[in-house]
């Protein structure tokens, strides 16, 4: 069985620095609120609490993950990021109700900020620094697969447009002295926020109760149809689990019945490397190595069998849905077509 490794030292070390920095923008912030007395930056400002509180819960969570196997976590601690990447969902959700409780706040009782300019000069900055570190983040998380440095970038991207929308109400307020727009603006991206974080709730989820990842198997279906050979009469009863950043692979394998064990287990390893080679993924396997039965010889390409009882009928193409099926497949229950 066996396992590709991948270290997640660097995962680690950027998610550190994402707190950091995380740390210095919600001080400035409070600067830019100190100095302009606008709800909406200490909307902003107080978002920034929720991004530092995320950064260290991920960067636990990345330091859980990395740890091996033991007896108690027999397949690892990777589930962690999903757990984690929901708790800061939430935590962007919360976020959001907040900045919409302070937006209709000041719409109710009204609020006139001061010293905008120095308010846009440091909360512009907080903002593009947020965004760089978001893309940067997402982009790693998807090279890496790691669930949370992709729902660290969101929420970091997320705060972007939040700021941004900020930026722009004390913009507006300081050319138009209409102070309502600030608390508007606030109100319409604290709702973005919180679609935002349903988002990343919903994306965890799916992990923690292995919700089948339909383009994987797809994927995978598509590789070994495309590489076959003959004696790789099926593979069905696919199924994925992810953990952290690797994932965890139980299929069956149909061969001839009259293979040695030798024969079937380097079948076997063949499959394993295939499936190895054309995924960017830490993968551990577990196939069921199953004998062909008489109706397998209806979809079976090893013309070299020596005992083969039935013609030879169709070939059937794998695909997501039929590579997914409990039983082995026949003449007649193809679904490939």
């Amino acid at each position: 069985m066996p396992i590709i490794q991948n270290s997640s030292k660097s995962n680690f070390a950027f998610q550190r620095n994402v707190a950091i920095v995380g740390i210095i923008l919600f001080i400035g912030k409070l600067i830019a609120w100190h100095l302009t007395n606008s709800d909406a930056v200490f909307s902003d400002a107080m978002e920034s609490i929720v991004n530092i509180i995320a950064a260290f819960m991920g960067l636990y969570s990345l330091y859980l993950a990395a740890k091996p196997k033991d007896l108690d976590h027999p397949y690892g601690h990777g589930k962690v990021e999903f757990v984690t990447s929901g708790i800061e969902g939430a935590l962007i959700i919360f976020a959001g109700i907040i900045i919409i409780v302070e937006a209709v706040d000041s719409l109710l009782h009204g609020n006139q900020p001061k010293k905008l300019d120095w308010g846009i000069l440091i909360i512009a900055a907080t903002a593009v620094i947020n965004y760089l570190m978001g893309f940067i983040s997402i982009k790693k998380g998807i090279k890496e697969n790691s669930l949370v440095l992709q729902s660290s970038g969101k929420h970091l991207q997320s705060d972007t447009f939040t700021t941004l929308g900020v930026v722009l109400s004390l913009v507006l307020v300081y050319f138009t002295q209409v102070f309502w727009i600030d608390a508007a603006v606030a109100l319409i991206f604290g709702s973005y926020i919180i679609f935002v974080g349903y988002k990343i709730i919903r994306k965890s989820l799916s992990g923690i109760m292995d919700e089948a990842d339909l383009g994987m198997i797809s994927r995978l279906a598509k590789i070994l149809d495309e590489n076959r050979e003959p004696e790789w009469i099926d593979v069905h009863n696919m199924r994925i689990q992810q953990h952290g950043s690797g994932l965890h692979i139980d299929a069956h394998l149909t061969l001839p019945w009259y293979f040695e064990l030798r024969k079937a287990h380097e079948e076997m390893e063949q499959v394993y490397k295939l499936i190895a080679k054309n995924t960017d993924r830490n993968i551990e396997f577990n196939f069921h190595l199953d004998d062909c039965k008489p109706f397998s010889c209806e979809i079976c390409e090893y013309w070299e069998c020596p005992v083969r009882e039935r013609p030879f009928k169709k070939r059937i193409k794998w695909n997501q849905s039929n590579i997914s099926q409990v039983n082995k497949h026949s003449a007649e229950t193809d679904s490939s077509s």
